[in-house]
């Protein structure tokens, strides 16, 4: 049972799943799925201030956070417990096109080239890491929620600016993989 659990799971059988908590949270207790939303929790509780954005009663939305942490809890899980120790199978193609741009260790589930603490300090790793992490929070803020919301919460409740907010993120993501980071990993 263990085996299974740290294999990849098909399409087939993680995408229902995931589907599933859309209707799970409007029965149970008409909530929302979305995840940035937590971060606006976390501000309203922990900074005492007199922002309109941060004044609501963010108590009411505190099962938001359980959710958010129980992600967390998961991956911690997951990568301590269920990880797979054998190296990220990747096409031959694609390791020959990363070798190129000097990113040739696979072992884990991020390049260690590209997301380290010695990274960081480089034009390629400041660019990737907090150049991209501005770029993703202000696309989530602007776009008035992440993808999980807008595509798997937004999507069926059929609500026309999630539609899109997704095919916007789906444009945005060929375009950045294949004209945009190109360019960054020959950095």
């Amino acid at each position: 049972m263990l085996e299974i659990l740290k294999e990849p799971w098909p399409w087939y059988v993680s995408g229902p799943l995931i589907g599933l908590t859309v209707p799970i949270l409007l029965i149970i207790g008409n909530k929302s799925f979305g995840i940035s939303s937590s971060l606006r929790h976390i501000c309203a509780a922990c900074i005492p201030s007199n922002i309109q954005f941060f004044k609501y009663d963010w108590k009411k939305e505190s099962w938001n956070l359980f959710f958010v942490f129980g992600i967390f809890l998961g991956g911690v899980i997951a990568a301590y417990f269920l990880s797979n120790p054998n190296e990220v199978q990747i096409t031959p193609e694609l390791s020959e096109q990363l070798a190129s741009y000097g990113i040739t260790d696979h072992s884990g589930l991020v390049p260690a080239q590209l997301f380290s603490w010695d990274s960081l300090l480089t034009l390629r790793g400041f660019i990737m890491i907090v150049v991209g992490g501005f770029l993703v929070g202000f696309g989530t803020r602007y776009a008035g929620g992440c993808t999980s919301g807008h595509a798997i919460m937004g999507i069926s409740n059929l609500q026309w600016p999630s539609l899109v907010a997704t095919i916007c993120f789906m444009i945005g993501g060929f375009v950045m993989s294949l004209l945009i980071l190109p360019y960054i990993l020959s950095l």
